[in-house]
């Protein structure tokens, strides 16, 4: 492969990793500033909780987005079952976590209905 092309694609990884970092580091520094706010609350947690989740899915969905253009790169097995690896793991994270977001929001729903 072009060593061009390598080079601006790390680049890009490197960015697309930041852009993870400052998404999941806003989502937890919001969510403790929330909770932080719910204590005498305890019904709104539930939000605060949702909100996180939401953070943590764009996240990791960045993570994995990064992954696969690192896999793109690779010229080793190993560093592609490895990054094949923590790709399927963030991809169980993220479904795990967008299925909970869902079935909260079923239950909100029938909540406000009552």
């Amino acid at each position: 492969m072009e060593e061009w092309l390598i080079h601006i694609t790390e680049i890009v990884i490197h960015i697309i990793e930041a852009m993870a970092l400052f998404v999941i580091a806003f989502g937890v520094i919001e969510s403790f500033v929330g909770m932080l706010r719910t204590i005498a609350h305890h019904d709104k947690r539930r939000v605060v909780w949702l909100q996180l989740a939401r953070w943590l899915v764009a996240g990791l969905t960045l993570q994995l987005a990064a992954d696969i253009l690192e896999t793109s790169i690779s010229q080793d097995w190993i560093d592609l079952g490895q990054l094949a690896a923590i790709a399927v793991i963030r991809t169980f994270l993220s479904y795990f976590l967008e299925r909970d977001m869902t079935e909260v929001r079923e239950l909100e729903a029938e909540a406000s209905e009552k």
